[in-house]
């Protein structure tokens, strides 16, 4: 074959080549990423007991105009609550049968403020908020935390169980044992994330722990960057379910670093789930977690470790409970 016919055979061979493989090549380079929900202003939280909680955060959003007045008014709903074992002073207690609380609050500009191992005070979110605004610390804890609420002039609130907590706690007695079991649906928690229409983000959690813990506890609730992280150039993460374990990851912090490096709420929610399971081999089929993310477009995700999170949404357009997929198909 001459220099001539070899470059047309080539030309040829090439643009055949080219026919065969242009559709798929060109099918590929027309995908595109899903279209995400998007919501501003939106408030977000945990559980079926974040739907009255919501309620109250969309109330207080529409009449202060402030994000940090929302999320803090939302989650004092269920700190109320009687019915709750799983937040407030109305919670299980610990093994020792006293109620300890921890909460944190955060702000989409850095400031924060968080306390834990409370006893008597009905409302450690407004404690974790005064704490970020009054003092020059992040975190109180204990006795140093309960002096700082009596000098800001709460109440000390009688330290009782409810009869709901009692009941339970008698009958916990009969065993006691000593590791604590985690129900896949044990509502604990609540985690409370927000965005306003100017996108300004918060959020709030807060929880009495993990039923019949040893005394001295605290889990990843009144952690920055583990129970709650807020920050207004990505977005913001909570959590809920064992503790521990999203202590280990560092889970809310983890979830904002995976959007602001391009992730969607969803992919970074999974993906912080995948770690977690990777990281809690031994034991994963005996833990919940579950994560509730937004970003600073208002885009949502969330997901769990087992079946059985769902999640509470309230933006103009839609007041909903959302059932969250989990890296663990439905039992049965």
């Amino acid at each position: 074959m001459n220099h001539s016919s070899r470059r047309i055979f080539l030309r040829n061979t090439t643009l055949a080549g080219s026919a065969l493989i242009a559709p798929n090549f060109l099918s590929c380079q027309q995908k595109t990423t899903p279209v995400l929900e998007t919501y501003k202003p939106q408030i977000l939280s945990t559980w079926n007991h974040g739907m009255p909680a919501n309620n109250e955060a969309w109330k207080t959003l529409q009449q202060t105009g402030n994000i940090v007045d929302a999320v803090e008014q939302g989650v004092r709903v269920t700190e109320s609550d009687p019915d709750n074992l799983s937040v407030g002073l109305q919670g299980l207690p610990d093994r020792d049968g006293i109620v300890t609380l921890d909460a944190s609050i955060m702000k989409g500009d850095g400031s924060c403020g968080s306390v834990s191992f409370v006893r008597q005070i009905k409302h450690p979110i407004t404690l974790a908020r005064r704490v970020m605004e009054n003092t020059p610390h992040v975190m109180l804890s204990g006795e140093g935390a309960r002096r700082f609420a009596i000098a800001e002039g709460f109440a000390l609130e009688t330290e009782q169980l409810s009869p709901k907590a009692e009941a339970a706690y008698q009958k916990w007695l009969e065993n006691a044992q000593y590791k604590p079991v985690v129900n896949v649906e044990n509502h604990d928690t609540i985690g409370m994330i927000g965005i306003d229409a100017e996108g300004r983000l918060a959020g709030a959690c807060t929880t009495s722990g993990l039923a019949y813990k040893m005394h001295g506890r605290v889990g990843d609730s009144p952690i920055i960057g583990a129970g709650l992280y807020v920050d207004d150039e990505v977005g913001a993460a909570t959590a809920t379910g064992l503790g521990e374990t999203i202590i280990k990851i560092c889970g809310s912090f983890l979830i904002v670093e995976l959007m602001r490096q391009g992730r969607s709420p969803q992919e970074a929610c999974e993906e912080t789930v995948r770690r977690l399971v990777a990281k809690s081999k031994a034991t994963i089929k005996d833990v919940q977690a579950g994560f509730l993310a937004i970003n600073k477009d208002g885009a949502f995700g969330a997901y769990a470790v087992q079946p059985g999170f769902n999640f509470a949404q309230h933006h103009p357009a839609k007041q909903a409970l959302v059932d969250s997929q989990s890296y663990f198909p439905q039992h049965g």
